[in-house]
């Protein structure tokens, strides 16, 4: 874990989620402003997401470990990895920034900086696609870390842009970014009545990650002694 002083890595993850709505919401805003096709507006909103990512999180990485998502740090949390007070501050610290980068992108843009969702983004499907955005992002970082911890920048942001076209919700994948986006009346927006749903969906999706990713990516020993001391072991 990152070594910076408490105030310092809430800081950084108020900044870098900040970065990161400002990034999601504002690209959409461009988009739909320079173009009438859909499938083209949401590849200009695509690519800078999943860019601004792979800089964020080298960027912030070493300060705060880059969070930037309070389902990622809710799994860091359940590893034990973080105290249950200081997931909490990054939790906050991250809503706190990712609604400050909602009313940047409108300020920027000259829009009404106050705005509320008005973007219909719910049913089965929709809390579906959050959970398994989740799910693969939280996954993509475990084996990342497990692996090759050089490479979890470009492999979030590579996620990222993937699961943008292949999830129906355009992977949100991050509580704060849901709630930051129903603050946003924009290409970008939900409704704040579909925020919460994603929000367990996103959840969800990360635990499930966080178990299958303990028993996928064990060491080899830890699974021996696991078949071992199990019926049927040898």
């Amino acid at each position: 874990m990152a070594g910076a002083d408490l105030p310092r890595r809430l800081a950084a993850e108020a900044l870098g989620t900040g970065l990161l709505v400002a990034t999601v919401v504002g690209s959409g805003i461009m988009a739909d402003g320079l173009t009438d096709d859909r499938a083209l507006a949401l590849l200009a909103n695509t690519l800078p997401t999943g860019a601004i990512l792979v800089v964020l999180i080298v960027a912030l990485g070493p300060v705060s470990g880059a969070h930037l998502n309070p389902a990622v740090t809710l799994v860091f949390a359940l590893r034990g990895d973080l105290r249950a007070g200081t997931a909490a501050g990054y939790g906050a610290a991250q809503v706190a920034g990712g609604i400050a980068g909602s009313l940047l992108a409108h300020a920027m843009f000259a829009l009404p900086v106050l705005q509320v969702g008005t973007t219909v983004r719910s049913g089965s499907g929709q809390w579906l696609a959050e959970a398994v955005a989740a799910f693969g992002l939280v996954f993509v970082i475990l084996a990342g870390l497990r692996h090759r911890a050089e490479a979890v920048a470009w492999l979030v942001g590579l996620y990222i842009t993937a699961a943008y076209w292949f999830t129906a919700s355009t992977a949100f994948a991050n509580p704060a970014v849901a709630v930051a986006r129903g603050l946003s009346d924009t290409f970008a927006g939900i409704r704040p009545a579909d925020v919460p749903a994603f929000v367990a969906a996103e959840c969800a999706g990360a635990v499930a990650a966080l178990w299958l990713a303990g028993w996928l990516l064990a060491p080899a020993a830890s699974r021996s002694a696991a078949a071992r001391g199990a019926p049927g072991g040898h």
